[in-house]
């Protein structure tokens, strides 16, 4: 097994789940929660605390897999922090290098949830997480990590440079899932994806990036920057190459949506958690759409995460 560096948000989410209030009307091309009047009062139907973020998301696919996973990300002193740290070390996290703030409160959001269709919406307090300018890349000397899986750092280029060049410089690999802030500053990572080893976007978010429309042209231009690129599709499946293999993959199975938080990062970490394990491309590829199936199917954002003794059957993905 590998030694996996998460390095991302730590949230606390909290679910206002309801069959009938929260149904989505169609205003145009947009929806809206439309039975929600001002100064009204609803009764939901059910409440439901968890722990969410990418870096923790992240950590718990890894340690579900049997992978060291190590967890960097900002908490509080505070009920959400606890919390946090507790799922955590029931999933056997390290988290010797999550770091207190005492600036403002753990990130937390309150998600919105149609329990028919499992449509949302999330309202997101980002807190101390919103912060990593407090993390050096020294600590990589003393992790020792084969791998680091880094999520949006919410635009902090600065610290993302230094990671990266740290890992680059130490031989560990790297995986990058960007968010949008991130995106908004497409010259800088552009710049800085010859220090990347796994890119993962989706189609939205490579156009931010390179040209083209389809997928196929989206990672024809991102193969000038690195050789292993992942673009993610919904429903629609996606693509990937390694620079010698190129898949184009289906969904894992047509399955009814619960909750779609944590798909994306269910299936980066996933993809990783499986390639570190020793899988070829494709399995991992298969894994990783596996993953990302089982966290839509329950409520929560790792709920469903696999491990790695999961039997998985077949799925549409052909080499191109």
């Amino acid at each position: 097994m590998a030694r996996i560096l998460s390095l991302g948000s730590a949230l606390n989410d909290i679910y206002l789940i309801d069959h009938d209030d929260l149904t989505p009307t169609e205003i145009g091309e947009e929806s809206i929660f439309g039975k929600i009047l001002v100064g009204s009062k609803i009764d939901i139907d059910k409440l439901s605390y968890e722990v969410g973020g990418g870096g923790v998301n992240s950590a718990i696919s890894f340690a579900r897999h049997g992978h060291e996973a190590i967890l960097m990300a900002n908490i509080s002193h505070d009920a959400a922090g606890d919390a946090i740290l507790r799922a955590l070390d029931h999933e056997g996290v390290d988290t010797s290098y999550i770091d207190y703030v005492s600036s403002k409160a753990t990130g937390s959001s309150v998600i919105l949830l149609d329990s028919r269709g499992g449509e949302r919406t999330i309202l997101t307090y980002r807190g101390v997480s919103s912060k990593f300018d407090n993390f050096t890349p020294d600590d990589l000397d003393r992790i020792h990590p084969d791998f680091i899986y880094i999520t949006t750092l919410r635009g902090d280029i600065e610290t993302l440079t230094k990671f990266l060049k740290k890992a680059h410089d130490s031989s560990t690999k790297v995986m990058f899932n960007p968010g949008v802030k991130e995106l908004e500053k497409s010259t800088e990572i552009l710049r800085l994806l010859k220090h990347v080893d796994i890119l993962l976007v989706n189609k939205r978010e490579a156009a931010m990036l390179v040209p083209g429309e389809s997928l196929n042209e989206l990672i024809y231009h991102l193969k000038g920057y690195l050789d292993t690129i992942i673009i993610t599709d919904g429903p629609m499946g996606g693509i990937a190459t390694n620079g010698t293999d190129t898949y184009r993959f289906g969904v894992y199975e047509d399955t009814k949506i619960k909750d779609a938080t944590g798909a994306g990062d269910a299936f980066g970490s996933g993809f990783l958690a499986a390639l570190a394990s020793g899988k070829d491309f494709r399995k991992s590829l298969i894994f990783a759409s596996a993953n990302s199936t089982a966290v839509v199917s329950k409520i929560g954002a790792n709920k469903g995460i696999l491990t790695n003794h999961v039997d998985l059957h077949p799925m549409p993905i052909q080499k191109i």
